[in-house]
């Protein structure tokens, strides 16, 4: 009887590949609480720089969905080629640095731009990681790793909350901080600060132990060197698999639009009509997306592996909208009831199902495509789904509240109308969407 090698047994225990997950997970942790710190603070900052709640959405949305959409492709690109940890390393970093210059902004044009500098910073980190998840793990256990990865999200919107939360109610009777170098700031601003510098050190961490792993699949041109697709031949593919990638990229963001407009307007919603202190909107929320979010994205990865087991090609496509037929009424509902307990109720169950989408779009991203085309196919889901469902999204709440309503108190309305109309297109689209992906896939031999 031969003994296994060390190397053998790393492999099959997949250890070092677990560790490459749980790093990156650590990095969408402090990518989320960045940019979703905002949320939480509203209302001192809409008083400070006098912002409407539509100025107030282009900070939170457009600004940062504007530039991770559009600076996605071209770091893909990057991340097709060279060495994604290091791409993703200095994605952190850079991010990180832009979080702590939103606490320096004076006004509206500065925050702006310190937003759009996070969005740059965060566009490294998802196209890059899925890319490099995609060539460790095999298909069967690629569901589970893109969700394990993708709890960082709802774990950093949690903590996001919690802290914010916290760092409120520690300074809530303060007008102002004395911060070394830079002066007096107030409550708000530090808050920045502390969320943001911290990110730094992870980027330390992914640079200095995280090596590229081997790509799978590779075609090798005529003089034996790997093929390395242009952007124009990502875009044939894409062409070639048009339904498909329409439901696709379509359907998920219609999906992800419902999920980042609870994200966002949840907090004004309960300090606006049940009258909860910030720091209270703040403990309650994390707690909701922490254990409602992180347990739907495991549970959406796990339907994805179970799904595929049982013979259904489609099963990412399919999980989307099991996943979306359980949102659909309590994500509409829990702004329409009268007694806090009873929102609080439908909303977790909410949270719940709008976080099938992030494990289910990426591993249908991975299966499909050619190796060297994932990053960038998957960073062209990420330009359509932020800009539709983060940057339209959440401004179509504000204008729904500042336009139609014409009453900031109506924003639970507002939130309902956009939820109704979003998950009515997320359905119609993902239910065409699991024909088409069934078809692509056997038109390029992978069933």
């Amino acid at each position: 009887m031969t003994s296994k090698t060390p190397t053998e047994v790393t492999r099959k225990s997949y250890a070092y590949e677990w560790y490459v997950v749980t790093v990156c997970m650590l990095a969408y942790i402090f990518s989320f609480i960045d940019r979703q710190i905002l949320a939480l603070m509203i209302e001192p900052i809409k008083h400070d720089m006098q912002l409407s709640d539509t100025q107030f959405s282009l900070l939170h949305g457009l600004a940062f969905s504007l530039f991770y959409a559009f600076m996605g492709m071209p770091i893909a690109l990057l991340a097709d080629k060279f060495s994604r940890p290091k791409i993703i390393a200095i994605g952190v970093a850079f991010w990180s640095l832009a979080t702590a210059l939103c606490g320096v902004s004076k006004n509206f044009l500065q925050m702006f731009m310190a937003r759009i500098g996070v969005g740059i910073g965060e566009a490294a980190l998802s196209p890059a990681t899925y890319s490099m998840l995609s060539d460790m793990f095999p298909r069967e256990k690629l569901g589970r790793a893109v969700a394990i990865y993708s709890i960082g999200s709802f774990i950093g919107g949690g903590v996001a909350f919690l802290i914010g939360g916290y760092v409120i109610d520690l300074l809530k009777n303060l007008d102002s901080v004395a911060v070394p170098l830079l002066g007096e700031m107030r409550p708000w601003q530090v808050t920045f600060f502390l969320v943001g510098l911290p990110g730094v050190l992870v980027a330390l961490l992914i640079a200095l132990t995280i090596r590229d792993p081997a790509r799978k699949g590779l075609k090798l041109d005529a003089a034996g060197k790997v093929h390395a697709p242009s952007m124009k031949q990502a875009f044939k593919f894409l062409a070639v698999h048009r339904k498909t990638f329409f439901c696709h990229y379509l359907g998920f963001s219609f999906y992800a639009m419902t999920l980042f407009c609870m994200l966002s307007w949840t907090p004004a919603f309960y300090m606006r009509k049940f009258g909860l202190a910030p720091s209270d909107t703040g403990y309650m929320l994390g707690i909701v997306v922490l254990l409602a979010n992180t347990s739907g994205v495991f549970c959406g990865g796990w339907l994805i592996d179970w799904l595929a087991k049982k013979g259904y090609s489609d099963a990412p496509i399919r999980a989307g909208v099991i996943g979306a037929i359980g949102m659909a009424v309590p994500a509409i509902a829990f702004t329409q009831v009268s007694e806090l307990w009873m929102s609080v109720a439908l909303l977790a169950p909410a949270m719940f199902f709008a976080s099938f989408p992030m494990p289910a779009s990426t591993a249908a991203m991975q299966i499909l495509p050619p190796n060297q085309m994932r990053a960038q196919i998957s960073a062209l889901f990420l330009l359509i789904s932020n800009l539709i469902g983060l940057g339209l999204g959440t401004t179509l709440v504000a204008l729904l509240t500042d336009r139609l309503f014409q009453n900031p108190a109506m924003v639970g309305s507002s939130i309902s109308l956009l939820n109704a109309f979003a998950i009515a297109f997320t359905l119609l689209l993902l239910i065409k969407g699991c024909r088409h992906f069934r078809e692509s896939l056997k038109h390029e031999g992978l069933t």
